[in-house]
């Protein structure tokens, strides 16, 4: 069972190799996998846990994985355990003498990952268990499972994991799970997620949008990516679209709401939103989870927000994740739209080499942050299509390739696909000029005006504010009068 070559989990294997392995074998899997530096308390926290497991398993037959990565979303399971049919999802707090709230949500939203993101999950059954190791022993209680498959966390001490395993696995029928199988899948959300997605979003679109300047810009700009979406699907290719604006101007609330259009189960434009801003993903989803729970509550309706939150993921998701999904599998993505946020800001090559090198343990990398991403998406046999958000005059930091490093890409590796520009992005503030000439003789290019977002949200009634900036930093005078805006 080829389970040790599996990219999801620090350490993988079946029960019977784990309980054959030495603490120091399995705690130095763990340590080379790591994407960061591992402290002692990290270490006595491992060890801690590789013990219990150890003693909770002889004789159960099955596969375990430790540090568990649920693919694009990000989260990292302590332990999944596969025996049967039944998948075990196991979160430690090692040295915990209570159960807490928040460790009893987090089991739980990892479980409910699993099932929502993690193809061969959708139809598994699924337990969650909370393993605070100093607690007094509780009777043993497992609630049964909700209509999805996935039980309520069970909570036990140390000592009392190896009866959860046995009582959930002796009392479940069904098609043992091949472990080789699970871990392989990719990521992919249920329907019924992305319907509640889309019902989540509903209430947010662009048409909703109130100042009247702004709202009409945003519309046209939607619109016009929208039909380029439809004509690339209707003639089988692939398409890169740049959409610049004005700070302010709204370009992140386009992408939103693209990415929750095109994400009905019936609609094989499947979309998600990406940013590298882990800060924005976290506030964008906090604001949209807040949203939806105050609206609940009016209608007096009760929800957790954890499963607000699992609504939310299927369309706004870190920008790495989706790049190390690509990496460590083969196919093409489940989405056909793709948006990345502040596109500018992906990484050049000899930053994405560095990192691929001394977090990934993948030397010799040779690609830039937009080839890869771009490659990612031209596994699709037929059509595909990119949308680039791209803010223009702000400053480039060490490592990041500007918007040129995307354009340079199609010109050198994807020149069948057809990139649509903005006529701005050959101006002074996107520093791309050079690479749009490069372009324009080794692929299909074609400019229009309507997708430049030229009204900020910000003060929608002072379209000259954003010239008059842009001048003054070029040293130039303002040559024609600005509008009356009173």
């Amino acid at each position: 069972m080829p389970l040790l070559t599996t990219l999801r989990a620090y350490y993988a294997a079946t029960i019977d190799e784990f309980l054959g392995a030495s603490a120091d074998s399995v705690i130095g899997a763990l340590t080379t996998r790591s994407n960061y530096s591992v402290d002692p308390p990290q270490r006595d926290a491992w060890l801690g846990e590789i013990e219990i497991l150890r003693q909770s398993l002889t004789g159960i037959p099955g596969a375990i994985f430790l540090e568990f990565e649920v693919p694009r979303i990000g989260s990292r399971i302590d332990a999944v355990i596969i025996t049967g049919p039944l998948i075990a999802v196991v979160e430690f707090k090692v040295g915990e003498r209570k159960i807490n709230l928040a460790d009893y949500n987090q089991a739980w939203d990892y479980a409910l990952d699993l099932k929502n993101f993690h193809r061969a999950s959708h139809h598994a059954r699924i337990l969650p268990v909370l393993v605070a190791t100093e607690i007094d022993a509780v009777p043993l209680s497992i609630a049964p499972p909700a209509d999805d498959g996935v039980h309520r966390p069970t909570t036990c001490n140390a000592a009392g994991l190896r009866s959860v395993i046995e009582s959930a696995s002796s009392s479940l029928a069904g098609t043992p799970i091949d472990p080789s199988d699970w871990v392989a899948s990719p990521y992919q959300p249920t329907p019924t997620i992305i319907e509640a997605a889309q019902a989540l979003y509903a209430r947010h679109s662009v048409e909703a949008i109130a100042a009247s300047e702004a709202g009409e810009n945003l519309t046209i700009t939607s619109v016009r990516v929208e039909d380029i979406i439809d004509e690339a699907r209707t003639s089988g290719k692939k398409a890169i679209v740049f959409v610049t604006g004005v700070p302010g101007a709204g370009k992140t609330l386009v992408g939103l709401n693209i990415a929750t259009r095109r994400s009905g189960e019936q609609d094989p434009a499947h979309a998600v939103f990406l940013s590298g801003n882990g800060p924005l993903v976290k506030v964008l989803t906090e604001a949209l989870a807040r949203d939806e729970m105050a609206r609940i509550k009016r209608a007096n309706g009760t929800a957790r927000k954890g499963h607000v939150v699992q609504k939310i993921k299927p369309f706004i998701q870190n920008v790495h994740h989706f790049r190390d999904e690509g990496l460590k599998h083969i196919g093409a993505p489940s989405d056909r739209v793709v948006i990345f946020d502040e596109a500018q800001r992906a990484w050049d090559r000899a930053m994405t080499s560095d990192f691929m090198r001394r977090k990934k343990g993948r030397p010799g990398f040779s690609q830039s942050e937009p080839e890869v991403l771009l490659s990612y998406l031209d596994r699709h046999p037929d059509w595909a299509v990119v949308i680039c958000l791209v803010g223009g005059g702000q400053e480039i930091n060490r490592g990041e390739a500007g918007i040129s490093a995307w354009l340079d890409a199609v010109a050198t590796s994807f020149n069948s696909w057809t990139a649509y520009i903005s006529p701005q992005l050959v101006d002074s503030e996107y520093d791309a000029g050079h690479a749009v000439t490069h372009l324009a003789g080794r692929a299909k290019l074609v400019e229009d005006p309507s997708l430049h977002l030229a009204v900020s949200m910000r003060s929608f009634r002072a379209e000259n504010v954003s010239r008059f900036v842009k001048a003054a930093m070029r040293r130039r005078y303002w040559q024609t009068p600005c509008k009356d805006t009173q």
